[in-house]
């Protein structure tokens, strides 16, 4: 059987259609083809820290992520990050200055964040005795656990919340 001009011309645009296709991305069409969520393949060190010498002190700690893929990978969002004390635990709040967006990682690239917090006093009723700390990447299922070695946090005046943000992503390196 023989093909007809306008069955092949047909044919030729659907394709055409189809391979254009970017799924709604708009202009991140580039970004999202090329590069994959950074989900398991990265690397998450935490620490070391400016830490906080006594109560009411800030300390920072930052959280460094490296792209240990073999291709360029997406953090699309911001981190969150969890303090546990026991049998409580609280997110930290992020900070009203980090804007949401994508973070774009070739192979061995390195991004971080900071979590900054305020001392409490040990054994306040006003402070939280923090023992852990974990962290989620946007677009991951995966939890990243650390030990928490800085003293107690503060608490809001609400006494729910912790003293706490975190920043957004940040470039490292070149």
């Amino acid at each position: 059987m023989r093909a007809t001009p306008l069955t092949v011309a047909a044919l030729a645009a659907a394709l055409l259609l189809t391979a254009c296709d970017d799924g709604g991305g708009g202009d991140d069409s580039k970004d999202s083809a090329a590069s994959s969520v950074c989900a398991d393949e990265v690397a998450v060190q935490f620490g070391p820290a400016n830490a906080a010498p006594a109560a009411g002190d800030t300390g920072n700690v930052p959280v460094t992520i490296t792209n240990r893929s073999g291709a360029e990978c997406t953090l699309d969002g911001l981190p969150a990050v969890e303090l546990s004390a026991g049998n409580t635990v609280t997110d930290v709040p992020t900070d009203k200055a980090a804007g949401a967006k994508k973070t774009v990682l070739a192979k061995e690239a390195v991004t971080s964040f900071t979590l900054t917090y305020v001392r409490g006093e040990k054994g306040g009723s006003t402070s939280l005795a923090v023992r852990q700390v974990k962290i989620h990447l946007p677009g991951s299922a995966e939890t990243h656990s650390f030990k928490w070695s800085y003293g107690d946090v503060a608490l809001k005046s609400d006494g729910q919340a912790p003293e706490a943000s975190v920043s957004g992503f940040q470039r490292s390196g070149d």
